[in-house]
This record gives C-alpha cells, structure tokens and sequence, in this order.
C-alpha cells in the first residue's frame, strides 16, 4: 500500500502519540505539519473534526489519534504494541480509555482554569488519578517490568507519555510535584522519556512554558530569566 501521510502540530499531545507509533513500528511515512490557526486548504476533507493528527494512507483517511494508533497496530503489526490475546487487549484499551477521560481532563483543568476552585479541583482529580495508576495500573500489570504491560512497549505506554512531558508546565504555574507515593510511576517515566522515539518527538521544556506563558497569561522563567 502506498505511503502514509502522517498531519501533526508540534504542540499536539495527540500528534505526539502517532508520531511515536510510526517511529516504534518504522513506518514509512511524509510528515505534514499543520499549522491549526490558518489550516490549509483541503485539510479539513481529510480530518473532519479539522483536528490533528490524522494519516492519508492511499484512499483511506482517518483521525483521531486513538483509533489511527490501532489502524496502524492492525496494518503494521511488528513490532506490536497492543497485546494478543483478547482479554488482554481488552485491558489495554481500558487504561487507555482512562488516559482520555480521566488523566487528561484533569490535567487540563488543573493547568487551564483560571479559577482558584477549578484549579484545585483539578489539582486532586490528578492527584488521584496519578494514585489510582501507581496502584491499580503499574502496580498490578507491569510486574517486574520497566512498561505498563510488563516488558513490552505498548499503547498504554504511548497514550499515557505527552502528559508527562508536560508536568513542567504544572511544576512552574501550578507548583506541583509527583506524589512521593509514586515511585512505580516515576521510574516508568524516567524509562519511557529515554526511549529513541519519544526523544525524537520531544520538545523541550522551554518550549511549553513558553508557550503556556501566553495561553494563561502568567510569566515563565526560561533560563533564569522572567518572560
């Protein structure tokens, strides 16, 4: 089949995830960068929602990152990233489910709102969403391994890792910390940040405050200096 045209923005947590799929798996593919403030022409006729990421593979369109991320696990299945059996896969696809509606709108209320109520909403909803994985998700399923699943790289890894890149962002405007109570979490993540597709996707911290310094309107401090 011919190849893969791969629409992403830089800053896009979503973007992040399949550009790391494609990397894992080795896909050949030409990377589009949107610019979602002044969308090219016929962009929209290939991702409906005019969100980003979404892939042109011959005839076939397709956005949204979590059902791209399993088009491709089904298209390309070395090396795979979701689990074989059905059970197990099932599981995957809950934790990832939980990323989507429960890690991320908290983290987004917690560094979003402008409201001090909000904000501290936000704050215990990540809290405890971070407690819940550290138990329930990497306590249970990831063993001895360094990964989600054990050994294995996999979807959950990958839905979960741009949210993490991105907790300067809540160190520095919100004043938040990992919970000690997360050591499993933490060594995952200083694993996963080292991997040689999530480098190539990075942006560095300067990046995001900078960035967030101008969507909530409060200074970031970038080498030292106020901004």
């Amino acid at each position: 089949m011919s190849n893969i045209e791969l629409y992403f923005a830089k800053a896009s947590t979503f973007s992040q995830r399949t550009r790391v799929v494609v990397l894992e798996k080795r896909i050949d593919f030409t990377p589009i960068e949107i610019d979602l403030q002044n969308k090219p022409e016929g962009f929209t006729r290939i991702s409906r929602y005019g969100k980003v990421p979404a892939i042109k593979h011959g005839d076939i369109e397709i956005y949204e990152s979590a059902i791209i991320n399993e088009y491709l696990e089904e298209v390309f299945p070395e090396p795979p990233l979701l689990p074989q059996t059905p059970g197990e896969k099932a599981i995957a696809r809950i934790w990832i489910d939980y990323a989507n509606t429960r890690l991320v709108p908290a983290f987004s209320k917690f560094l979003r709102s402008k409201e001090t109520n909000e904000q501290e909403q936000g704050r215990r909803e990540f809290t405890e969403a971070l407690l819940y994985i550290e138990e329930e998700g990497l306590g249970k399923l990831s063993g001895s391994g360094s990964y989600w699943l054990g050994d294995k790289f996999s979807l959950v890894d990958i839905s979960f890792y741009p949210w993490f890149e991105r907790l300067p962002l809540l160190t520095h405007f919100r004043k938040f910390t990992l919970p000690t109570e997360t050591p499993r979490l933490q060594k995952w993540w200083n694993v996963v940040r080292d991997r040689e597709s999530i480098r190539a996707v990075a942006n560095p911290e300067s990046y995001y405050l900078e960035r967030f310094a101008k969507i909530l309107g409060e200074p970031a401090v970038v080498g030292g200096a106020q901004k």
